[in-house]
């Protein structure tokens, strides 16, 4: 739990990190060529660059302007302003009180304006009420950088929202990089300079929320920078995880979110991360509507839908957690930890339920635990009585560890070169042994290169094992909870398998149409709705399989057409405003001869008529069956644009939601990834002695999906193919129905 209502971190959560030796980030981290430069854009007209501001001299400014310094007894412009003369101080730079109306503040001579000024400011702190009128002077004194405290703008409401536009327009004019509003001094804040190692860069939204992060510099982990970001009217989030990203002593970027400003700009700053191999970890706020709300309330910015966050997040390499002490354990351990040597993980505890509990976790997590080989399960029956299961959870019964027998287990699971991490769940504190088995662990792990993680779950905390040895160590990864040892562990070695292979959907986004946009392009209807038949064209313009069919405004036609089609034969009406169909009792199902046929166009026709609804004809359609019924969609997301979706099909798309969503550009591991995350994924492996489906084709289906919704994104407002019947393997996928919607 959090200690004070200042976000201040108890004992309870505190976590000692990895420090495998002292190293550069780019000595742990792969890293990858950016392709991408500025200018370069994709099919759509948007960037594929993520530009990199240079803010070292707002972090290290060489002179400093204090607009409304104050010293007067009692002001709140005092104290901030005090704060700022001691960081200047810290890091060197010289501070100049800016006052129209005072001659010194804290005995330093003061200007009455920026302007006035001898010498060029790198950064203005403004502690007024409106900063707008300031920022004309900014930029004539060509100020780089200011922050602003004040409040009232879009987290209010929509007159603030107003006010935050015109602050944000005069900002660009004067071409002036702002921090805030409605931020605070976090930015300014006294980091300990005698902590070695990679350091986590901060980033939050909401200053009290980095509290806990801030404080693991009390338990030894180093911190560089503090972004607390606030309303971002210009700098953003985005902006301090690409700057961030490419500074040699970020280990890792730990975020706290309310909300994005801009979709496509964090994940550009992802990829640049991604590429980087620089872990990016990041509580995001609104996964509820209730969340969404008070995120809003706060900051004034969109949160999106959280599912298309949530995947976005995963699709670039961003591990979203849920809390604060998940935030900093997280970050802490990617921040330290190297590169796993191997992707096994071994549990070894004194105590058979404490193993097998803690065994349980670890693999509901996804976390590997490989059984250990008839050998080396050998080899600790030397010092592990026989009847103790070694296999992984390995359990030594505790006396062991009290001598020197402790020591040969721990040696023996580190060799062995199909473990990468080695845990150890220590209950609770039970001298002599806990404390001989946490020396032991630290000791060890001064000899490996590999993890080494103990939980230690006294509530106590107090403890010299703990408070001593443990948290004394710089080689072991000290956990208070279970679960936060999981979570962590998890994410290490899902952040080194996925930058170890990452390639940037940006380098593979196409950079011009293909000739399927100019046949499409042709069958949109601005701020209307296609029928299915034309919605179908436009999959075949994509390459997209349609099963035969013809569209008829006759019965007599009808016939002709379904002899020509093949029986037997689906028919349905096809017009503009037609979304649900089936409901509407017009679709006609496995007809099998030209009584049929006319019977079923009759009746057609009989209900349009009845319902008065616009009709473009009937399609007399070929019946596909033997297959598994799919949904493949596009829909358009306030905050990333254009987003593909696809999930089980048919009435099971309302009833399961069993969906998975990408934002693209994406390629082909990405698509298939999406089919993984599904819970009814095995229906395309083959059930019951059923043959297994076309996966091929409808990745293929998913990749033109895309291509359309890259291509056509600012014409096409919606698209849903369902049902999308993919067929057994080999035979392909068809898209039985079609709805399209253009903007």
């Amino acid at each position: 739990m959090l200690g004070s209502t200042h976000g201040t971190l108890t004992s309870d959560l505190r976590a000692r990190v990895v420090a495998c030796g002292e190293h550069p980030r780019d000595a742990i981290h792969d890293t990858a060529s950016i392709t991408a430069t500025e200018g370069d854009i994709d099919v759509s007209g948007r960037s594929l660059y993520a530009p990199v501001p240079d803010l070292d001299r707002f972090f290290r400014p060489r002179s400093i302007a204090v607009v409304g310094a104050s010293d007067g007894e009692g002001r709140p412009n005092t104290g901030i302003t005090r704060q700022l003369i001691d960081w200047a101080e810290r890091v060197g730079a010289r501070l100049h009180p800016v006052h129209p109306t005072r001659e010194t503040v804290f005995g330093l001579p003061c200007a009455a304006s920026v302007g006035a000024l001898s010498e060029q400011v790198d950064l203005a702190v403004l502690l007024v009420g409106d900063p707008l009128p300031v920022i004309g002077e900014l930029a004539e004194a060509k100020v780089p950088f200011a922050v602003a405290f004040a409040s009232g703008y879009a987290e209010t409401g929509e007159e603030g929202a107003q006010a935050q536009r015109r602050l944000a327009a005069a900002v660009e004019r004067a071409g002036v990089r702002l921090l805030g509003p409605n931020t605070n001094l976090n930015a300014f804040e006294r980091f300990r300079d005698d902590l070695d190692g990679p350091a986590i860069a901060l980033i939050t939204q909401s200053g009290h929320q980095g509290r806990p992060v801030f404080t693991l510099q009390e338990l030894g982990v180093r911190l560089s920078h503090w972004a607390p970001t606030g309303n971002e009217a210009d700098l953003e989030t985005a902006d301090f995880i690409s700057y961030f990203a490419e500074r040699p002593e970020v280990g890792a970027i730990a975020c706290y979110v309310e909300g994005l400003k801009d979709g496509r700009s964090f994940l550009l700053a992802a990829d640049r991360a991604a590429r980087r191999g620089v872990p990016v970890v990041a509580v995001k706020v609104g996964r509820t509507e209730t969340g969404a709300r008070t995120a809003a309330s706060h900051t004034g910015k969109l949160t999106g839908a959280d599912q298309v966050v949530d995947a976005a997040m995963r699709q670039y390499g961003v591990i979203r957690v849920d809390g604060l002490d998940e935030l900093q354990d997280t970050s802490a351990l990617l921040a330290r930890a190297r590169k796993p040597l191997a992707g096994g993980v071994a549990v070894y505890s004194i105590s058979g339920g404490t193993g097998a509990h803690f065994a349980d976790l670890a693999a509901a997590a996804g976390l590997p635990l490989p059984r250990l080989s008839e050998g080396k399960q050998s080899e600790l029956h030397q010092w592990i009585p026989e009847y103790l299961s070694v296999a992984n959870p390995i359990d030594n019964g505790g006396h062991p560890v009290g001598d020197w027998r402790g020591r040969k287990i721990i040696d023996a699971l580190l060799a062995d070169p199909g473990i990468g991490v080695l845990i150890c769940p220590i209950t609770g504190p039970f001298p002599p042994m806990s404390d001989r088995l946490a020396q032991d662990l630290v000791d060890a792990a001064e000899t490996t290169d590999k993890l080494v993680c103990v939980v230690w779950g006294s509530p106590l905390g107090t403890e010299a094992a703990y408070r001593e040895t443990l948290l004394g160590s710089s080689r072991v990864a000290t956990f208070r909870t279970f679960g936060n040892c999981v979570t962590a562990v998890r994410a290490y070695l899902d952040h080194h398998r996925f930058t170890s292979g990452y390639r940037s959907p940006f380098d593979e986004a196409p950079r011009t149409p293909s000739p399927s946009f100019r046949k499409a392009q042709a069958l949109m209807r601005p701020g209307r709705q296609l029928s299915e038949h034309a919605a179908k064209q436009l999959l075949r313009a994509y390459g997209i399989r349609v099963p035969r069919e013809q569209l008829v405004t006759s019965a007599a036609a009808a016939v002709r057409a379904a002899a020509l089609v093949g029986y037997p034969v689906v028919m349905k009406a096809s017009g503009t405003r037609l979304a649900h169909k089936t409901e509407l009792g017009l679709v006609k199902v496995g007809l099998t001869s030209a009584s049929q046929v006319r019977d079923a166009y009759r009746e057609l026709t009989d209900t349009v008529r009845y319902e008065d609804i616009d009709l473009d004809g009937v399609l007399v359609c070929q019946m596909v069956e033997r297959g598994v019924e799919m949904v493949v969609g596009v829909a358009q997301d306030a905050l990333f644009g254009p987003t593909v979706t696809v999930g089980l099909g048919g009435v099971l798309v309302e009833v399961l939601r069993d969906t998975a969503v990408r934002v693209p550009p994406f390629g082909e591991g990405q698509a298939r990834a999406m089919l993984d995350e599904l819970r009814g994924r095995a229906l395309l492996d083959g059930v019951r002695g059923g043959p297994p489906m076309d996966v091929d084709a409808l990745v293929e289906v998913v990749l033109r999906v895309q291509r359309m919704a890259l291509e056509l994104g600012g014409e096409l407002s919606e698209l849903d193919v369902n049902p999308l019947m993919v067929l057994p393997r080999g035979q392909g996928a068809v898209a039985l129905d079609a709805l399209a919607v253009c903007r």
